[in-house]
């Protein structure tokens, strides 16, 4: 039962860390990324469809974005949602696909985009630390059901908190890596 709970503890905090890491990819860096426009879509004939789903994306180089849709009459669809996502940049059509050219970035956007990245890591910790509170729930509900004992519940809390640091820590080690990319010039 209290493997249970660690096994659970462990999986729920995993994936806050993947979460975490999926979170950090719309943040900007030096190099230009794809996943900047995730988050963006399209009206395609009558459905809000992603716009990986419509077109082909690419970065050439470390500051272009290259965006050639499947269909050629979405090109202004694909321009329009740009514009309107606000990403920092402005889209250019040529007819057939749309270019997006980011300017080299600031010393202040980088620091912006580290402050991004240490709200985006405090919120994984706060989710690591409702996990934590779950699994000590789950915890203290066997005790009073008489399932373990008062010393197996100690333990198994303290246990917990252990699990609990260690992916707070991973998480900070996370954010340390990210903010050096980011600030990397």
């Amino acid at each position: 039962m209290i493997n249970e709970v660690y096994t659970q503890t462990k999986e729920g905090m995993d994936k806050s860390l993947e979460a975490l890491k999926r979170d950090y990819t719309t943040l900007r860096t030096g190099k230009v990324s794809t996943s900047i426009l995730d988050n963006i879509k399209i009206d395609y004939y009558g459905t809000p469809t992603a716009l990986g789903q419509v077109a082909t994306i690419l970065a050439p180089d470390a500051t272009t974005i290259n965006i050639s849709p499947w269909e050629k009459n979405l090109v202004k669809d694909i321009e329009h949602a740009i514009a309107q996502a606000n990403i920092g940049v402005n889209p250019n059509n040529n007819g057939e696909s749309v270019q997006l050219f980011f300017p080299p970035m600031t010393v202040e956007q980088r620091q912006e985009s580290a402050k991004g990245a240490k709200a985006m890591t405090d919120n994984a910790k706060v989710a690591i630390r409702n996990i934590r509170k779950t699994a000590n729930d789950k915890i203290k509900k066997l005790t009073k059901d008489k399932e373990i004992n008062e010393d197996e519940s100690k333990q198994a809390q303290d246990e917990i908190q252990k699990i609990t640091d260690s992916y707070v820590t991973k998480a900070d080690e996370t954010f340390k890596a990210k903010e050096a990319e980011i600030l990397k010039v």
